[in-house]
Protein backbone atom coordinates (compact mmCIF):
# COMPACT_ATOMS: atom_id res chain seq x y z
CA UNK A 1 0.00 0.00 0.00
CA UNK A 2 1.37 3.42 -0.89
CA UNK A 3 0.17 6.88 -0.05
CA UNK A 4 -0.17 9.53 -2.70
CA UNK A 5 0.49 13.16 -1.87
CA UNK A 6 -2.49 14.86 -3.51
CA UNK A 7 -0.68 18.19 -3.90
CA UNK A 8 2.22 16.85 -5.95
CA UNK A 9 1.12 13.29 -6.84
CA UNK A 10 4.39 12.02 -5.35
CA UNK A 11 4.30 8.37 -4.28
CA UNK A 12 5.70 7.93 -0.78
CA UNK A 13 6.12 5.06 1.70
CA UNK A 14 3.15 3.10 3.06
CA UNK A 15 0.56 5.35 4.68
CA UNK A 16 -0.41 5.66 8.32
CA UNK A 17 -3.53 7.01 9.97
CA UNK A 18 -1.96 9.91 11.89
CA UNK A 19 -2.97 13.45 10.91
CA UNK A 20 -0.79 16.53 11.24
CA UNK A 21 -2.85 19.72 11.50
CA UNK A 22 -2.00 22.72 9.33
CA UNK A 23 -0.74 24.58 12.43
CA UNK A 24 1.50 21.67 13.46
CA UNK A 25 2.83 21.24 9.92
CA UNK A 26 3.63 24.95 9.65
CA UNK A 27 5.40 24.98 13.03
CA UNK A 28 7.40 21.82 12.26
CA UNK A 29 8.35 23.16 8.82
CA UNK A 30 9.49 26.45 10.38
CA UNK A 31 11.60 24.64 12.97
CA UNK A 32 13.19 22.47 10.31
CA UNK A 33 13.97 25.47 8.13
CA UNK A 34 15.59 27.19 11.09
CA UNK A 35 17.48 24.31 12.71
CA UNK A 36 17.22 21.16 10.64
CA UNK A 37 18.11 19.80 7.28
CA UNK A 38 16.05 19.10 4.19
CA UNK A 39 16.28 15.31 4.57
CA UNK A 40 14.66 15.23 8.04
CA UNK A 41 11.09 14.22 8.81
CA UNK A 42 8.95 14.64 11.89
CA UNK A 43 8.68 11.26 13.61
CA UNK A 44 6.09 10.21 16.17
CA UNK A 45 6.69 7.02 18.11
CA UNK A 46 5.36 5.19 21.14
CA UNK A 47 7.81 3.92 23.76
CA UNK A 48 7.34 2.13 27.10
CA UNK A 49 7.41 4.51 30.04
CA UNK A 50 5.61 7.42 31.59
CA UNK A 51 3.14 7.23 34.44
CA UNK A 52 0.46 5.55 32.28
CA UNK A 53 2.65 2.86 30.69
CA UNK A 54 3.36 4.28 27.21
CA UNK A 55 4.74 7.65 26.22
CA UNK A 56 4.86 9.63 23.00
CA UNK A 57 8.08 10.68 21.33
CA UNK A 58 7.89 13.47 18.76
CA UNK A 59 11.17 14.47 17.15
CA UNK A 60 12.95 15.26 13.90
CA UNK A 61 14.73 12.30 12.36
CA UNK A 62 16.99 11.79 9.38
CA UNK A 63 16.77 7.98 9.51
CA UNK A 64 14.48 5.69 7.55
CA UNK A 65 13.49 2.63 9.54
CA UNK A 66 12.37 -0.67 8.05
CA UNK A 67 8.57 -0.65 8.01
CA UNK A 68 8.19 3.14 8.32
CA UNK A 69 4.93 4.66 7.16
CA UNK A 70 5.31 8.19 5.80
CA UNK A 71 2.81 10.85 4.78
CA UNK A 72 3.57 14.38 3.57
CA UNK A 73 1.65 17.27 5.14
CA UNK A 74 2.31 20.60 3.44
CA UNK A 75 5.96 19.85 2.76
CA UNK A 76 6.78 18.13 6.05
CA UNK A 77 7.01 14.36 6.19
CA UNK A 78 5.44 12.60 9.18
CA UNK A 79 6.94 9.16 9.85
CA UNK A 80 5.52 6.40 12.05
CA UNK A 81 7.44 3.20 12.71
CA UNK A 82 5.84 -0.22 12.29
CA UNK A 83 5.56 -0.92 16.05
CA UNK A 84 3.96 2.46 16.89
CA UNK A 85 1.45 2.50 14.04
CA UNK A 86 -1.32 0.44 15.74
CA UNK A 87 -1.18 2.69 18.82
CA UNK A 88 -1.35 5.88 16.76
CA UNK A 89 -3.81 5.24 13.91
CA UNK A 90 -6.45 7.98 14.07
CA UNK A 91 -4.33 10.32 16.22
CA UNK A 92 -4.17 14.03 15.43
CA UNK A 93 -1.06 16.11 16.12
CA UNK A 94 -1.75 19.81 16.54
CA UNK A 95 0.22 22.85 17.64
CA UNK A 96 -1.29 25.33 20.08
CA UNK A 97 0.07 28.75 20.94
CA UNK A 98 -2.03 30.43 23.60
CA UNK A 99 -1.35 32.32 26.78
CA UNK A 100 -2.06 29.11 28.71
CA UNK A 101 -0.10 26.61 26.62
CA UNK A 102 2.37 26.40 23.78
CA UNK A 103 3.49 23.24 22.05
CA UNK A 104 2.50 20.18 20.12
CA UNK A 105 -0.53 18.23 21.33
CA UNK A 106 -1.59 14.68 20.49
CA UNK A 107 -5.24 13.66 20.47
CA UNK A 108 -5.21 9.88 20.31
CA UNK A 109 -8.52 7.97 20.14
CA UNK A 110 -6.65 4.75 21.00
CA UNK A 111 -5.59 6.03 24.43
CA UNK A 112 -7.85 4.52 27.07
CA UNK A 113 -6.26 6.45 29.93
CA UNK A 114 -3.73 9.26 29.99
CA UNK A 115 -1.82 11.11 32.66
CA UNK A 116 -2.49 14.71 33.60
CA UNK A 117 0.50 15.98 31.62
CA UNK A 118 -0.75 14.29 28.44
CA UNK A 119 2.65 12.80 27.63
CA UNK A 120 1.81 9.20 28.48
CA UNK A 121 -1.18 6.91 27.94
CA UNK A 122 -2.50 3.37 28.27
Amino acid sequence: MTAVDTTSAEVVAPAHGVTLSDAAAAKAKGLLERDGSADMVLRIAVQPGGCSGLRYELFFDDRTLDGDALVDFGGIGLAVDRMSKPYLDGAVIDFVDTIEKQGFTIDNPNAQNSCACGDSFH
